[in-house]
């Protein structure tokens, strides 16, 4: 769900070692309404990195293969760019649910296979710039056919806390919705996370504890 209100300005770096793909991002980009800066194509993380060391800076989202050069999952450049602390969407071939969901685990806002065109990628981009989540079709079918065991016992209070923070921008609209103060919003969700890793499953992301609440029937994705 993206807010309704005026666009935040947001601006987007890609990195994809396939020349076709930096000229969809660009054109697709270009043609959004309203349109949405691009502020660089890189064909490597050390190239990102060089120019964007750091989530501070003047880029919003970054838009990464996971299959860069090697044709493998490149889950080490995927935590390099995270632990710089970019929001990155996962932008790939690959389908395979296991893989799509442990994108989400290593920090990634959400992922969206490349078949899934430009309507959801420039939809994803908005939201990433909102921090609000995002469910694409390949990520809506590896959430659902995910079946890890292990549930953990969340208080009423805590799926109110949950639900409210993924229909909104920041914990702080949560509070003030709630009646809470911040500091208690930020308590409870640090006590669903602790709850999700007890039980093997952690959820370390927003995007990571979207999926979690999916698979076990918490939210569903018209929800979002």
């Amino acid at each position: 769900m993206v807010a309704k209100n005026k666009a935040p300005e947001i601006s987007v770096a890609a990195v994809d070692d396939h020349e076709a793909i930096h000229a969809a991002v660009e054109l697709w980009c270009a043609h959004a309404d309203p349109p949405i800066r691009v502020a660089g194509i890189y064909y490597s993380v050390d190239a990102l990195l060089r120019e964007h060391p750091s989530g501070a800076g003047d880029v919003t989202v970054v838009v990464f293969d996971l299959e860069l050069e090697s044709r493998r999952p490149a889950f080490t450049a995927l935590d390099r760019v995270v632990r710089a602390g970019h929001r990155v969407i996962v932008y790939s071939h690959i389908t395979d649910g296991e893989i799509v969901l442990k994108t989400l685990e290593a920090g990634a806002v959400t992922y969206l296979a490349k078949c899934e065109g430009k309507k959801h990628l420039i939809d994803a981009i908005r939201a990433a710039g909102t921090d609000t989540p995002y469910v694409g079709p390949r990520l809506a079918a590896a959430m659902y056919g995910d079946r890890t065991v292990g549930r953990p016992s969340l208080t009423p209070r805590e799926r109110e806390v949950l639900i409210s923070w993924f229909q909104t921008e920041s914990k702080d609209l949560v509070a003030r919705g709630l009646s809470v103060t911040p500091s208690t919003v930020r308590t409870h969700l640090q006590r669903i996370r602790a709850k999700y890793a007890a039980v093997g499953r952690p959820a370390p992301t927003k995007a990571a504890l979207v999926a979690r609440a999916i698979q076990d029937g918490i939210v569903s994705v018209d929800d979002l």
